[in-house]
């Protein structure tokens, strides 16, 4: 990992560059599937699953043989993990639900608001290198628990055409309704247009390398809503010196882990604990099994010494970090101060880990910056506010005068016209 020491605030943009791509230069791979996808359909869609993923499906549609065959494959001890986890995530996110609000306005006038289950959505799951059945119960739990009507969920297979048993049962468990054995670019395409055998949603969600995250934006160009911006992982940890440097190096090196093009970066108040965690980091990489691909992770990775808290909390805003860790005795300012950041990990006893899995969180969260203006996924994510108002003839008398001043001055004529007619035969 690279050490930078008390970087100057001009330069602190190339210092929290992320080693991403940027959208012009896959957005035409991306666009040309796309355009495939909506003109073929599934004829299209085996075509780049055999040349992504290296399997011919002559059905990309999972049976309920095939779940039922995974499920017995799940060994008991790691099913009931499985379900403790579900209980977590399913009551921090039923505890979101909120009531009816409603209000007199002005006498006469009702105005409230109430929320309703989006009625389709499509649910991507990451396979490649590590099938994330988590994420099933992360989008799964929530959107089960806002009443969606059609939960799709597509994840690439393996070579042998298969998805992982575990999101299999994960699938089954929280109440997904149809599942796809489609990954990448054309299993956005296929939610985004519908194909013979993929329904057509209304919003995408879930994590995906940087061609799904360019394809989560593009589908919105069709018609279709999504999360948000979520791509490579990536986490951020602050600390002074009354850290545990090998506490610090393992949650790097957990998001590490996760792919060649995530980044973890440690911003610290101390130079002895950067030198600590740079040594602690080289030891724990050495024994990892996904040594590989935390090595080329590592090398997008930073260790940043800054003088004080002050200059690290505006460091941080100012990257606005997807996982955000505080290991410092100043945890109240970090706390009260941070504003972009997708999901924080307070203390030595909060490992990020316990977010991805069982905390009760969401995992599923705004990278590259996009924590700025974006939540991370929650129980809103899956509902839409609508509005209501009903008006009775004494409102009316009430507010008439105002609207018609106001659609006059805005010479919109028929606005008027459509309360003065009323207002004549109230008079």
């Amino acid at each position: 990992m690279k050490i930078i020491n008390n970087p100057n605030k001009e330069s602190w943009s190339d210092v929290l560059k992320r080693p991403t791509q940027t959208v012009g230069d896959i957005e035409s791979i991306v666009n040309e599937i796309f355009k495939d996808v909506s003109i073929n359909g599934d004829d299209a869609i085996k075509t780049y699953t055999e040349r992504f993923d290296g399997i011919r499906l002559e059905n990309n549609e999972v049976s309920v043989s095939e779940i039922e065959n995974a499920i017995a494959k799940v060994p008991e001890n790691l099913k009931n993990a499985i379900i403790k986890a579900k209980g977590n995530i399913e009551a921090f996110h039923t505890a979101q639900k909120t009531e009816k609000v409603a209000i007199e306005t002005t006498k006469g006038v009702q105005c409230w608001q109430e929320k309703r289950p989006i009625q389709k959505v499509g649910l991507y799951i990451p396979g490649g290198t590590a099938p994330l059945f988590s994420t099933v119960l992360m989008l799964a739990v929530p959107a089960q628990i806002a009443g969606c009507k059609e939960i799709v969920l597509c994840s690439p297979p393996n070579k042998a055409g298969e998805l992982a048993p575990e999101i299999l049962f994960a699938a089954k468990l929280c109440g997904v309704t149809k599942i796809i054995k489609v990954g990448g670019i054309q299993a956005v395409a296929g939610l985004t247009f519908g194909t013979e055998t993929i329904p057509q949603v209304y919003k995408i969600f879930g994590p995906g390398n940087q061609f799904v995250t360019v394809a989560k934006q593009l589908a919105t160009k069709h018609g279709v809503a999504i999360d948000m911006p979520a791509g490579p992982s990536e986490l951020l940890i602050v600390a002074d010196e009354t850290a545990n440097a090998s506490y610090i190096a393992s949650d790097l090196l957990s998001q590490a882990e996760h792919g060649a093009d995530s980044q973890v970066i440690l911003v610290a108040t101390s130079k002895t604990l950067i030198d600590n965690v740079s040594d602690e980091v080289e030891k724990q990489l050495n024994v990892l099994p996904r040594k590989a691909i935390a090595e080329k992770a590592i090398a997008n990775s930073k260790l940043i010494y800054v003088e004080n808290d002050t200059i690290a909390l505006e460091l941080i805003n100012e990257y606005g970090p997807e996982h955000f860790i505080i290991c410092s005795k100043n945890e109240d300012l970090y706390v009260d101060g941070i504003s972009n950041a997708g999901s924080v990990f307070i203390g030595d006893y909060t490992p990020e880990s316990a977010g991805d899995y069982a905390s009760g969180t969401n995992h599923t969260l705004p990278t590259n910056g996009f924590s700025k203006a974006y939540s991370g996924v929650n129980l809103d994510s899956f509902l839409k506010s609508m509005t209501f108002q009903k008006i009775s003839k004494a409102g009316l008398l009430n507010i008439g005068e105002t609207i018609e001043l106001m659609a006059e001055a805005e010479g919109l004529q028929a606005h008027k016209n459509a309360v003065s007619i009323r207002l004549k035969d109230l008079k």
